[in-house]
């Protein structure tokens, strides 16, 4: 198979998968964007975190609050649990990897804000123990999920929303939580500052 063809392969099967997530995903999304606009008005922020590719999406989100997306705006509260070297680091060393952001999100989550969670294949040890961390501080969590949901879906509670990318291929489904996360962004700043 030719290069061409292979990148051919790649936009062909990217576009089939988005094909498929806009079939399916509008109503989670928009929920989504709802229950962080409700957050935002009464004054809660946004945690936000995933490992490799997905803290890359994390801090993505982040940045698109606290400084723009498209338009000028004032700046949104949400913090990446990603991005303090220090912090993880420390974290890792001193207790284990799968504290790194649950420790964060007991010093740092309220009762109201919402946790946002990127991962590919649901089994993260460390995202599912923020999970069930933010239920205990009674946050709501926002999961962007592929594959079949992994461990992760079970530790969900009723309160919670999954948004799974109809994919098994982790680069598709990191492609898709990107598209999700600029309609979250669009969709936060509609409703909070209209047209």
């Amino acid at each position: 198979m030719s290069l061409q063809n292979r990148i051919i392969n790649h936009f062909t099967e990217s576009i089939q998968i988005k094909q498929a997530a806009m079939a399916s995903l509008p109503d989670l999304i928009a929920f989504g964007s709802q229950q962080m606009v409700e957050a935002l008005v009464n004054d809660k922020k946004i945690l936000c975190c995933g490992n490799g590719g997905s803290a890359a999406d994390a801090q993505h989100f982040s940045s698109e609050m606290l400084n723009r997306y498209e338009r000028e705006r004032p700046a949104l509260p949400a913090i990446a649990l990603t991005t303090d070297t220090s912090t993880i680091t420390s974290i890792a060393n001193d207790y284990h990897f799968d504290e790194i952001f649950a420790k964060q999100i007991r010093a740092l989550g309220q009762a109201g804000d919402i946790l946002l969670v990127y991962s590919t294949s649901g089994h993260s040890a460390n995202i599912i123990s923020a999970i069930q961390t933010a239920h205990d501080k009674e946050l709501t969590v926002i999961a962007l999920t592929g594959k079949d949901g992994g461990k992760l879906s079970s530790v969900l509670n009723e309160t919670d929303i999954e948004i799974r990318v109809p994919s098994n291929s982790t680069a598709r489904i990191q492609e898709v939580h990107l598209l999700i996360t600029h309609c979250f962004c669009d969709l936060i700043d509609q409703q909070l500052f209209g047209a």
